[in-house]
């Protein structure tokens, strides 16, 4: 039996400035929700690297592309069911 994939991944790369911006963010989201974030290196997987490398930092949630080259905070709010700030 395998895990399932965590809730809410990254893909970054390394020397990525994008990426730790995004991860910061993520993070802090993820933290309101109760939720850890798992990065993942699109550069140690053939695979990723092919069909993300363009586009990094890429947020999968569920699975499933998010938002890529930024993190789409109003949208992940509202998936993930946190109120928005006022």
């Amino acid at each position: 039996m395998t895990e399932p994939a965590p809730r809410l991944q990254l893909l970054t790369r390394e020397g990525c400035h994008l990426c730790v911006i995004a991860a910061e963010t993520l993070t802090r989201i993820a933290g309101e929700a109760g939720l850890g974030v798992s990065l993942v290196d699109v550069d140690t997987d053939t695979e990723l690297r092919i069909e993300y490398g363009d586009r990094v930092p890429v947020v999968l949630l569920d699975g499933r592309e998010h938002s890529h080259f930024t993190v789409d905070v109003p949208r992940l709010r509202s998936d993930l069911g946190i109120p928005s700030p006022h």
